[in-house]
């Protein structure tokens, strides 16, 4: 069991049981899809009407600055690997440490993707994102990127979003474990659908979307995308001015 989830990410224990916070046990890997949101409002009424409840407190939105690691000749993304820390602000809070204190972060592997080869057909395990996820809270990020920078590891990527957890009530057994995760991010908002294959199906279609609309390629790839169309040299997925 190698995945936990200590900070403000919330959601699965073992994929099926929730601890008294509603926190993330460990899991060994990692069951997804994201769907592309036209109209925030309207999914929102959505969610509503479907029991849904935000994780977190106050607004339940969580800032989130994520660093992507790499060796020089990019040996990870090559292996389709990734190494990544994450640091998670909740909304409207300042932080008011002294400078060079610790920063908690989450440092987070994750393996090349199991399933989601093709959309849509086949078995399940090729209609959603699978992985090898391996999670857990480091008490210094600044430290840690020193540790990695001497172990031949450097910043390739920085991407930032705004992220709205929402958890179903215990009614709905089907969805018991699910994460259902609105991100607001410089390319426009998505959403996350994380845990049974069976339970992204079912909240993907109660939520007006079907297979054909599931995307399983992640952030980094999204935004070369986007800046390919716009014929823009890509650079960090960062807002321009914070939200």
């Amino acid at each position: 069991m190698d995945r936990v989830r200590p900070l403000y990410y919330n959601g699965n224990a073992t994929q099926e049981k929730r601890d008294e916070r509603g926190q993330k046990a460990q899991m060994a890997h990692e069951i997804e899809i994201k769907l592309r949101v036209n109209d925030r409002g309207k999914l929102l009424v959505v969610l509503k009407g479907m029991g849904a409840r935000t994780v977190h407190r106050g607004t339940g939105r969580i800032h989130e600055w994520n660093t992507l690691f790499d060796t020089t000749g990019q040996e990870l993304r090559k292996r389709e690997q990734l190494l990544r820390t994450r640091i998670e602000t909740p909304d409207g809070q300042v932080s008011w440490r002294k400078k060079n204190a610790p920063q908690p972060a989450l440092l987070t592997f994750k393996g090349p993707v199991l399933g989601g080869g093709r959309r849509g057909r086949g078995s399940r395990a090729e209609r959603h994102k699978v992985r090898e996820e391996i999670e857990f809270p480091v008490g210094d990020a600044v430290k840690l990127a020193k540790i990695l920078e001497r172990l031949g590891m450097h910043p390739s990527f920085h991407y930032e979003k705004y992220r709205t957890t929402f958890a179903l009530p215990a009614t709905k057994a089907w969805a018991t474990g699910l994460l259902i995760e609105l991100d607001e991010t410089p390319i426009g908002i998505f959403m996350e659908l994380e845990g049974s294959p069976k339970a992204i199906d079912q909240a993907a279609k109660e939520l007006g979307y079907s297979e054909k609309d599931y995307i399983l390629t992640n952030y980094v790839s999204l935004f070369a995308e986007e800046c390919r169309r716009r014929g823009k040299k890509m650079g960090d997925m960062v807002f321009q001015k914070r939200k």
